[in-house]
């Protein structure tokens, strides 16, 4: 789900849903499986992330399914619904993607989707695509997203090399919304409660004493407060731009397709205030 430098054409897999686990009141795993997998493979990064294809009612798509002939063939509107989602597992050996959704009741597509699938039911998918791994020559790490960016921060945590120094937030809704993290990093956990989403993080990072040396950055999330956190680590800390991962992966206000047609002109913009600051 982080930036890509580049597009590379999606690469198509089908996955088999084996079971399904609600790990909190609003986050839903969904562990995925079988033969359609063979060609999936991940692990260089840990914000890996696959797009979803939710499939329109009443169109008819070619089989074998490929993106490419639905994109070359079919109208845009006939397309299937796209949805992003970081890679929270892959184990190669069992062949078995774990994927960790939010889910607020009826809204949305992806996140009832997990909800209510049940075992045997199958799903296209594209990628993998990723960008950011924890890198060992930094002296310590920042880790700082909500809901959104929790599989990915979890798959850090528990990728830090023992010994390895940590700060990671995750701002939630309430204390029933936390997880267990195989890591011997602490989550500081923020509980959002009634406060716009963010606005916790932005405090919490802003607060932070920061240690000496290196700090390599992830901060991803709503956009809105990703953008404040982006300011702050570029101008207020001097961090280079090279130590930094941070993107917005959801925008208040929008949904994934009106977020991400908006999203390059978004990141111009923000650069450029950052430029000019």
């Amino acid at each position: 789900m982080a930036e890509r430098p580049e597009r590379r054409k999606p690469t198509a897999h089908r996955g088999e849903v084996l079971r399904t686990e609600q790990l909190t009141p609003h986050m839903q795993r969904v562990v995925l499986g079988g033969d359609g997998l063979a060609a999936f493979t991940a692990g260089g990064c840990t914000d890996h992330y696959v797009k979803l294809q939710f499939p329109l009612d009443g169109v008819t798509y070619p089989e074998p399914f490929d993106l490419g002939r639905i994109r070359e063939e079919l109208p845009r509107e006939q397309w299937p619904v796209t949805r992003t989602y970081t890679v929270r597992a892959w184990d190669p050996v069992a062949r078995e993607l774990t994927l960790d959704f939010v889910v607020h009741g009826d809204e949305g597509i992806a996140g009832p989707w997990a909800r209510d699938v049940q075992p045997g039911a199958s799903v296209h998918l594209a990628g993998p695509g990723g960008a950011y791994t924890p890198d060992s020559t930094a002296d310590w790490h920042l880790l700082a997203g909500d809901e959104s960016a929790l599989p990915a921060i979890a798959a850090a945590l528990e990728a830090l090399p023992e010994g390895a120094v940590a700060h990671a937030f995750v701002e939630v809704s309430d204390a029933a919304e936390e997880q267990k993290i195989d890591s011997a990093a602490k989550v500081v956990w923020l509980h959002r409660g009634d406060r716009p989403v963010g606005e916790a993080l932005v405090e919490a990072v802003r607060g932070l004493a920061f240690p000496a040396g290196r700090v390599q950055a992830f901060v991803h999330g709503e956009a809105g407060f990703v953008k404040e956190l982006r300011r702050h680590l570029r101008t207020e800390r001097e961090i280079p731009r090279e130590d930094l991962s941070i993107s917005g992966y959801w925008r208040l206000g929008h949904n994934e397709d009106g977020w991400q047609a908006s999203k390059r002109e978004w990141n111009a913009q923000v650069e450029a205030e950052q430029e000019t600051a």
